[in-house]
């Protein structure tokens, strides 16, 4: 498989990190990017081929990841419309619509539209995908290949799910380093040092997810395990409830999602 990365940053050197040796050869993983640095770094790391604009290599590859800024993405859809064949059309940009995409590339059909998010970086991610009808059985698994490179993969039916999982997991791990925060900025109001309220929150989290991923009870179920009536954890998450903690996490998850969806509108004007 011949892939070429439209862009070069973090999100696009994750994917190649796990696709490097593995799902193809260095060789044929082709990125196009105006940073040198950018380049130079990839080319050292894992032995890929690069160029400062698209080119010929980017025309015969089978896949084509977009891996610019959203704002980028109509300029870059215009460069890349003459290079454009039967390529599978790969997008992790946020708020473009692949409906947007498809028309910036003269009706291309072969799209699929994905949000991975950060923990992709260290092959902990989980990217939701939608597919255009153009796609093929056999992009569909080149897609899922791709992404699964990075953590697991979630599709869906329906684009406008999109912004749902933009709110849960796209954004998600923002949610989670800001309670980590306040769990550490606690820590050190009670007298433990930064260090040790570090270590405590962040193990925490880590422990108590996989605790959640490896179990087959629901999390509800798992949390009430840990609050015993009248006891500490009680006493904290009845505060909680009282200053009305998970309505405010659900109305800004809401939130996010409405973003993406008004992005999707901003970015996809002609």
């Amino acid at each position: 498989m011949k892939i070429s990365f439209i862009g070069g940053g973090n999100m696009a050197s994750a994917l190649i990190g796990g696709l490097a040796g593995k799902l193809t050869d260095a060789g044929n993983i082709h990125v196009v990017d105006i940073n040198a640095d950018a380049l130079q770094r990839l080319h050292d790391q894992f032995g890929v081929t690069t160029a400062f604009e698209i080119d010929a290599a980017v025309a015969s590859s089978d896949v084509i990841v977009l891996a610019v800024k959203p704002q980028q993405m109509k300029e870059v859809a215009a460069q890349l419309q003459p290079h454009i064949g039967k390529q599978l059309v790969l997008s992790i940009a946020a708020g473009i619509r692949a409906a947007d995409l498809s028309r910036w590339l003269n009706g291309h059909a072969a799209i699929v539209r994905t949000m991975p998010n950060t923990p992709a970086l260290i092959g902990k991610g989980i990217t939701g995908m939608v597919k255009l009808a153009g796609v093929s059985e056999a992009q569909s698994a080149a897609a899922d290949a791709i992404m699964r490179a990075v953590g697991a993969t979630v599709w869906l039916s329906d684009e406008a799910l999109i912004d749902p999982v933009t709110a849960v997991s796209g954004s998600g791990p923002a949610y989670v380093f800001y309670f980590i925060e306040a769990m550490q900025q606690a820590a050190q109001e009670m007298g433990l040092s930064a260090e040790q309220g570090s270590e405590l929150a962040t193990a925490t989290f880590v422990g108590a997810s996989q605790l959640a991923a490896q179990s087959h009870e629901p999390v509800a179920t798992l949390r009430e395990r840990v609050t015993s009536k009248g006891g500490t954890t009680y006493a904290a998450l009845t505060s909680m409830e009282a200053s009305g903690v998970k309505e405010a996490i659900i109305r800004a998850m809401k939130s996010a999602a409405e973003r993406g969806r008004q992005l999707g509108e901003e970015f996809g004007k002609d």
